[in-house]
C-alpha cells in the first residue's frame, strides 16, 4: 500500500472540503495517508505528525496551496528525493501542477501510477563572516539579498569562479533557479528559464546603472558575493520564507546543491501551458490573413 503524506495550507478558504474529499478517494483507491500540521483535523481519524515522522514514510507528499506550500514542502523534505504533487488551492501557481476540480483524478494518478515526474535543480549557499561560516541554507527558487525598508543602497562585488565580475551598486540581488525563474527574479527583468535548464540567474534589483543586465551562468560556476557596502537590515532571504542577517564584509557562496526537488505532473501536463494561462500570453491579436 502507498503512503501518501499530506501538507496543505490550511488558511486557503476551499482547503478543508478539499482535504475531506483526498481522504475519501484515499480509502477508495487503497491509499494510506500520512498528515503534517493542521491538515489532520480535516481527515478522520488521522493524527498529526512531526515532518521527521512523516518523511521516513511517505512514498510522495503532497502538498495543497499556491507556491508557498510547494517551497514550504520542499523544504520539509530536507534534500530527500520524496516526489511532491502540487494542488493549486489559490490564484496563481507556477510550480502547482494539478487544479483543485482536478483532485480526483489525480489522486487516481497516484494509484495507479500514471504520472510523471521531473527534477528540480537547487541552490546551495554559505554565509562566510571573518573566516567562519555562519549559516548554510538551500533554496528551490532563489536567493535574495534585500535592503528591506532601508532608503540607503548597498555595494556587492561578485566573482565567479574566483574571476572578478564587477562591483555593483544597487538595491538587491537575486540568484534564482529555472523554477524560481518566474518568482522575484521575473519582477525583476529577468528571463523566464525552462525548468530542465542547467543554468542560474543573476539579476541586480534596481541597479544604479542603465548597463546592467540580468546575467545566466552554467550551474557548475561558483558564485560568491562579498557586501562592501551595507545597508541597514540587509537580509538574505532564502525562498522568500527564511531571513539570514548580513553584515559588511559577509561573504555569500552559491552553488547548485547535491540534491534535488522532483516534482509530480500528471500525463497532460504542459509547462508553456502553464506560462499561456499564468502570464497571460494571447499571441496577436490582429493575425495575419
Amino acid at each position: 500500500m502507498k503512503t501518501i503524506g499530506i501538507f496543505a495550507n490550511c488558511q486557503k478558504p476551499s482547503a478543508p472540503a478539499v482535504l475531506k474529499k483526498v481522504a475519501a478517494l484515499a480509502r477508495k483507491h487503497g491509499l494510506k495517508l500520512a498528515v503534517c500540521g493542521e491538515a489532520a483535523r480535516f481527515i478522520r481519524g488521522a493524527r498529526p505528525l512531526a515532518p521527521k515522522d512523516l518523511t521516513g514514510q511517505i512514498d510522495m507528499l503532497m502538498a495543497f496551496g499556491g507556491d508557498g506550500t510547494m517551497l514550504s514542502a520542499v523544504r520539509l523534505l530536507d534534500g530527500r528525493d520524496i516526489p511532491v504533487l502540487g494542488v493549486n488551492l489559490g490564484s496563481l501557481g507556477f510550480m502547482t501542477s494539478v487544479a483543485q476540480a482536478d483532485v480526483a483524478r489525480a489522486v487516481a494518478c497516484v494509484a495507479g501510477d500514471k504520472f510523471t515526474t521531473s527534477r528540480r535543480a537547487m541552490v546551495e549557499c554559505s554565509v562566510v563572516r571573518k573566516g567562519k561560516r555562519v549559516s548554510t541554507c538551500r533554496a528551490l527558487n532563489d536567493l535574495v539579498i534585500d535592503r528591506g525598508s532601508s532608503l540607503r543602497i548597498v555595494t556587492l562585488n561578485m566573482a565567479i569562479d574566483g574571476e572578478e565580475v564587477s562591483s555593483f551598486a544597487c538595491d538587491g540581488l537575486i540568484v534564482s533557479t529555472p523554477t524560481g525563474s518566474t518568482g522575484h527574479s521575473l519582477s525583476a527583468g529577468g528571463p523566464i528559464l525552462h525548468p530542465e535548464s542547467s543554468v542560474f540567474v543573476i539579476s541586480l534589483v534596481c541597479p544604479h546603472t542603465l548597463s546592467t543586465r540580468p546575467l545566466v551562468v552554467a550551474d557548475s560556476k561558483a558564485i560568491a558575493v562579498t557586501v562592501a557596502r551595507n545597508a541597514e537590515n540587509l537580509v538574505l532571504s532564502v525562498d522568500g520564507q527564511i531571513g539570514i542577517p548580513l553584515k559588511t564584509h559577509d561573504q555569500i557562496e552559491i552553488r547548485r546543491s547535491a540534491v534535488h526537488a522532483r516534482f509530480v505532473h500528471l500525463a497532460d501536463y504542459s509547462y508553456f501551458s502553464v506560462l499561456r494561462q499564468k502570464l497571460n500570453w494571447r499571441g496577436s491579436t490582429n493575425p495575419a490573413g
